[in-house]
C-alpha cells in the first residue's frame, strides 16, 4: 500500500518551497511519521553527493536530513545543471547523461522522463507513510503544461493533493493564488486543494478577510499563514538570496570570540556551484562573509574565496575581464590568505585542458597553485574524509577536471602524509573537497592558520558546530509549520487527498 503523499507547489520561483517542503518533513517527523522528500525535476547549480555517489540537488539532501534519513537518488531523479543560458548538463538518477538545450529537453526528453520519476515516487511511497514533494517555479506555466514532470505532471499521475504557497513579502498573493487556479484545466484544479501564505509581516486579523475573499472565489482555504522569519533560506537552488555586497543569508554576525573579526570576500564567478560552501563560515561568530564583484573589495579582506563554477573557463576569463585575476595573483604573492573550491581550484593553477566543459582546449590558468588540470569525459563523485592542518575533515566532490599536482604541500592527507587532494603553497590552499568546512575541527584550525597569515587577533569559537546549527535551522523550519499552519487539516490532506467537490474556476488552462 503507497503511503500518503503532498505536491507543494509555488505562486513562482522562490515563493519559499523548498523550506516550507523541509518544515512539513520536520514537523512530520516530530509527531513520528516516517517521511521522505522528493522532487521530479530540479535545476540548481547546488548539489550533492549522497552514499551511494549520485548527484542531488542539495535542497533534498537538505530536506532528507529535515526527515532524519539518508539522501538519495530517488529523492530527486532528474537534476538539470545550467551550463549557459540555453543549455544543462542533465543528471539521472545521479549520473550525467549529457548536456542538452532547453528547446531539445521540452522538446520530448522531459515527457519520456516521466516514467523513471513516478517509479522513483512510487518506490518511496512503498517505504514511508509519506512523501512530500516540491514543485518547481509555478504549476501555471502553461507552455509547458505538455511536458511537466514536475509540478501538476507528477500530482496528475500520482493523485497528489497540492497545496500552493505564496510569498506575501513580494506583493499581489491574492491575485498570484487565484491566477494560479484559473490558468489550471478542469482536471488539474481538482487537485489543488488550498493555499499557504509564506512571509507575512505583521497583524494575521488584517489578512483574514482577503482569505475569506479569497475562499469564496476559488471554493478553497487557507492552511495557514508563516511569518516572516530571518535566516531560513537554507541550501538553496536558483541562486543567491543575497546582494553581491550584503551578508550571507541576512544573517547578524556574531561577537568573535578574539579581539578581531575576519573579513571574507567570495569571488560571485559565473555559474557559481554550491556556493553553500561558505555557510560554515558565515556561522563563526565573528566571520564576516560577503559576495564581491570588484577587486577594490578584495583590499579589507582577510581571506578571499574562489567557490565552485559549472564553468572554470568562463570564470576565469569573467576574472580577468574585471581585473580580479590580477588582484588574487598579487594577493597570493604578498602571502595573504586564499581558498580555491573546486573549480576556484582548478582556475588557480597553471594551466587547464578543457575538451568537455567550455571545449575551449588549452586555456593558462592564473598561475598561483602548482597545478594543471584536464578535464575528462566521466565526472568524480565521491564522499572522501582524510585529514588537514592536524584535523579530521569529511568532504563531497563533484567535478569533471582530474588535477595533477607538480608541487606545494598537500592539502588534504590519508592521517599517514599520503595526499589525498589539493594543493597548498604559502597562505594559498586549493582543493575539490565540497563541505570540508563543514568539519568544525578543521574549520577551526584553518581559520587560525588564516588569522596568522592575516595578522589578525581573531580566534576561533570553541563551540560552535554546524551540524546542530543545521539542525537548529531545521527544528525552525518545523516550528513554523506547527505553530503557523493548520496542521490536522494538513495531515488529512496528505492521508486522504484532495477534498472532493473543489469549483472549477474560469477560464482554466488554454486549448
Amino acid at each position: 500500500m503507497s503511503g500518503g503523499g503532498l505536491l507543494v507547489a509555488g505562486t513562482t520561483s522562490d515563493a519559499g518551497k523548498s523550506v516550507v517542503t523541509a518544515g512539513i518533513c520536520r514537523w512530520l517527523v516530530r509527531q513520528g511519521v516516517k517521511v521522505a522528500p522528493f522532487k521530479a525535476q530540479n535545476m540548481s547549480l547546488n548539489s550533492f553527493v549522497t552514499r551511494e555517489g549520485a548527484e542531488i540537488g542539495r535542497a533534498q539532501a537538505m530536506q532528507a536530513q529535515a526527515c532524519r534519513v539518508e539522501p538519495t537518488a530517488l529523492m530527486n531523479p532528474v537534476l538539470l545543471k545550467p551550463g549557459g543560458e540555453r543549455s544543462s548538463q542533465v543528471v539521472l538518477m545521479g549520473r550525467p547523461v549529457g548536456e542538452m538545450s532547453a528547446r531539445g529537453y521540452h522538446g520530448g526528453r522531459q515527457e519520456s522522463l516521466l516514467g523513471t520519476v513516478l517509479d522513483c515516487l512510487e518506490r518511496l511511497r512503498s517505504e514511508y507513510d509519506a512523501v512530500i514533494c516540491e514543485g518547481a517555479g509555478s504549476p501555471a506555466e502553461i507552455n509547458l503544461r505538455r511536458t511537466d514532470i514536475v509540478n501538476m505532471g507528477v500530482a496528475r499521475s500520482a493523485g497528489l493533493p497540492v497545496l500552493v504557497v505564496g510569498d506575501i513579502d513580494r506583493g499581489g498573493v491574492f491575485a498570484s493564488f487565484f491566477g494560479t487556479v484559473a490558468l489550471l484545466s478542469h482536471e488539474d484544479q481538482e487537485l489543488v486543494a488550498g493555499f499557504l501564505v509564506n512571509k507575512f509581516r505583521g497583524d494575521v486579523s488584517l489578512l483574514e478577510p482577503g482569505l475569506e475573499m479569497l475562499h469564496g472565489l476559488t471554493g478553497r482555504r487557507a492552511y495557514g499563514v508563516l511569518p516572516f522569519r530571518h535566516g531560513l533560506g537554507i541550501d538553496e537552488e536558483d541562486g543567491l538570496r543575497v546582494s553581491l555586497r550584503g551578508a550571507v543569508r541576512e544573517s547578524a554576525v556574531a561577537a568573535p570570540a578574539g579581539e578581531e573579526v575576519l573579513r571574507v570576500a567570495v569571488c560571485a564567478v559565473p555559474l557559481m556551484s554550491n556556493f553553500t560552501d561558505v555557510d560554515a563560515l558565515a556561522a563563526e561568530p565573528g566571520v564576516v562573509v560577503r559576495f564581491v564583484d570588484r577587486p577594490d573589495e578584495l583590499a579589507d579582506a582577510d581571506l578571499v574565496v574562489v567557490p565552485g563554477t559549472r564553468g572554470t573557463v568562463r570564470a576565469l576569463r569573467w576574472l580577468r575581464e574585471r581585473g580580479l585575476a590580477d588582484a588574487l595573483v598579487r594577493r597570493a604573492a604578498e602571502g595573504r590568505p586564499l581558498l580555491g573550491i573546486c573549480g576556484g581550484f582548478q582556475l588557480l593553477g597553471e594551466h587547464i585542458e578543457d575538451d568537455v566543459e567550455s571545449r575551449a582546449g588549452q586555456v593558462d590558468g592564473l598561475g598561483v597553485l602548482p597545478v594543471r588540470v584536464r578535464f575528462a569525459r566521466g565526472k568524480t563523485l565521491a564522499r572522501p574524509v582524510g585529514e588537514a592542518l592536524g584535523e579530521r575533515v569529511e568532504g563531497y566532490e563533484i567535478h569533471h577536471g582530474v588535477a595533477e599536482v607538480l608541487g606545494g604541500d598537500p592539502f588534504v592527507t590519508d592521517g599517514q602524509g599520503q595526499s589525498l587532494d589539493g594543493c597548498r603553497v604559502g597562505a594559498a590552499w586549493g582543493t575539490h573537497w565540497h563541505g570540508a568546512l563543514e568539519s568544525d575541527g578543521f574549520r577551526r584550525a584553518f581559520l587560525r592558520a588564516v588569522a596568522e597569515h592575516a595578522g589578525r587577533r581573531f580566534v576561533p569559537a570553541p563551540d560552535t558546530s554546524f551540524a546542530a546549527l543545521r539542525e537548529e535551522q531545521l527544528d525552525r523550519l518545523g516550528d513554523l509549520i506547527e505553530q503557523h499552519a493548520d496542521t490536522d487539516a494538513l495531515w488529512r490532506l496528505i492521508e486522504s487527498g484532495a477534498p472532493p467537490g473543489l469549483p472549477f474556476i474560469p477560464p482554466g488552462a488554454p486549448a
